[in-house]
Parts: C-alpha cells; sequence; structure tokens
C-alpha cells in the first residue's frame, strides 16, 4: 500500500523535476553527483488517497500512507489516482457513491462526508479482486 503512495508521490514530483534543466558548457566535464531523497508530500489530516493500476491492484490510504481500516466519522477529500484506462476507483456506503470513469486516466478528487458504518471500494469491471473495505466510528 505504501507502493501507492510512493507512485502518487512521483507521479506528482517528476513533473516539477523535468522543469528544471541544466545549463552550462557542453565541454566541461563535471563530476556527475546523485542524490537521492524521501519526498513527502503535504497531506492535510482529513485526506485519503484512493489508487487504482496499473496492474490489478486498488488501495485506499490515509494522510500518513497507512491502509485504511478504520477511520473516525467527519468530511473528507478522497484524491484518486487512476492509473489505468481499464479500471476505476468506486467508493460506496452511507450516502456516498462516488467513482472516477472505468475508461479514464488520471487523478480525481470527492468531498464526502463519512458517517458511522462501513464503506466499500472497488473497481467495477474487477469487483471479485479489486476490493476493499474499511469501518466509520461515531
Amino acid at each position: 500500500m505504501k507502493r501507492a503512495l510512493r507512485s502518487l508521490v512521483v507521479a506528482l514530483a517528476v513533473p516539477a523535476i523535468a522543469g528544471t534543466g541544466c545549463g552550462g558548457d557542453d565541454d566541461a566535464a563535471a563530476p556527475e553527483t546523485t542524490e537521492t531523497s524521501e519526498i513527502t508530500l503535504p497531506v492535510e489530516p482529513n485526506t485519503l488517497l484512493g489508487s487504482v493500476g496499473p496492474g490489478f491492484e486498488i488501495a485506499l490510504l490515509d494522510a500518513a500512507g497507512a491502509s485504511v481500516s478504520s477511520i473516525a466519522s467527519g468530511t473528507y477529500t478522497i484524491t484518486v489516482d487512476d492509473r489505468s484506462d481499464i479500471h476505476n476507483f468506486h467508493l460506496t456506503g452511507g450516502d456516498v457513491d462516488v467513482s472516477t470513469d472505468v475508461g479514464g486516466t488520471g487523478g480525481e478528487s470527492f468531498d464526502v462526508e463519512l458517517s458511522e458504518g462501513t464503506y466499500s471500494f472497488v473497481c467495477d469491471p474487477h469487483a471479485s479482486s479489486m476490493n476493499g473495505s474499511f469501518e466509520v466510528s461515531g
């Protein structure tokens, strides 16, 4: 599940990094250095991160990057990274029924009010193998 958050972090970080160019003299030989660092998203506490695809994976993570199994009731923003045009992310439970399109890809956000009960998220075309659920407590 943390892989899904890392993929989302990379997907958001690559355009920013790609915008930085190199300049200078092509004839000058400079030593090549490589640095690695952990990139952390500034995720608000009431944000949930959903992902689906590119393989047969679906996940819902909390702001800390942990799989959601139970959370408190309240208003949440669910940001979904849909990485496949053969899948979707569909969340149902209580009064909530939101989903991404099966034929589409990309990021989409939903503001939802989660009340006490059980919620399910699935890929509709592959619901028997791509699914999860969590509990919301009052």
